[in-house]
């Protein structure tokens, strides 16, 4: 379910048209619950200027004008502690923000998830951040995981069940009882992560 609202149906190699539809079918019910919990959500604002409240490491945060005082010629805001360069304050900050942050995600994810894995006793052969659409992370058969430079915007105990969810796939890749029990000794807590991933939806 994409944020507007609209339901997507992904068919697998093969299925067929009519399977899909009738799958659609059977969970209508499901879907309109799923658009109500949609409709409470809080949402992020479309377009970004000094002022407005974003999400950023977990919290709703407001972007604020920061004075230089490096002499640098772009201006600069604030969220919370962090702050950024930007080409102007009297456009759209989203863009540039968010690539900011995805520069960030590619250095401060992978390290993580190579201190995670190392702590859970795990080989991971390599470890991307993507700009994914439809899915936090995912984790192949040769053991890379990919992730979504979004989980720099959450707290960090959702950030690290997502990893650590990943990393358990590199013991089962599939979502078997044990793969769950890998994940449950992995990341006891993390019922809470899921129910925040639910009510906060960045993807």
């Amino acid at each position: 379910l994409r944020r507007d609202g609209t339901a997507v149906a992904v068919i697998p190699a093969r299925g067929s048209m009519r399977e899909a539809e009738r799958f659609v079918a059977m969970h209508q019910e499901w879907l309109e619950r799923a658009r109500e919990r949609q409709k409470k959500r809080p949402r992020a604002a479309e377009f970004w200027f000094p002022g407005t409240h974003v999400l950023w490491r977990g919290e709703m945060t407001e972007i604020r004008a920061a004075p230089d005082f490096s002499g640098g010629t772009k201006p600069q805001v604030c969220l919370a502690a962090d702050v950024f360069r930007v080409p102007t304050l009297d456009r759209d900050l989203r863009p540039a923000l968010e690539a900011q942050f995805a520069r960030r995600a590619r250095i401060e994810l992978p390290a993580r998830t190579w201190e995670l894995a190392a702590l859970a006793g795990l080989e991971v052969r390599q470890v991307t951040v993507r700009n994914q659409r439809s899915r936090w992370g995912s984790c192949s058969r040769r053991g890379t995981i990919s992730l979504n430079w979004r989980l720099i915007q959450t707290p960090e105990f959702v950030r690290d069940y997502i990893i650590l969810h990943e990393l358990a796939h590199v013991r089962h890749m599939n979502h078997s009882e044990r793969f769950w029990a890998e994940v449950a000794r992995l990341c006891p807590d993390f019922g809470n992560a899921e129910r925040w991933l639910k009510t906060h939806r960045l993807i």
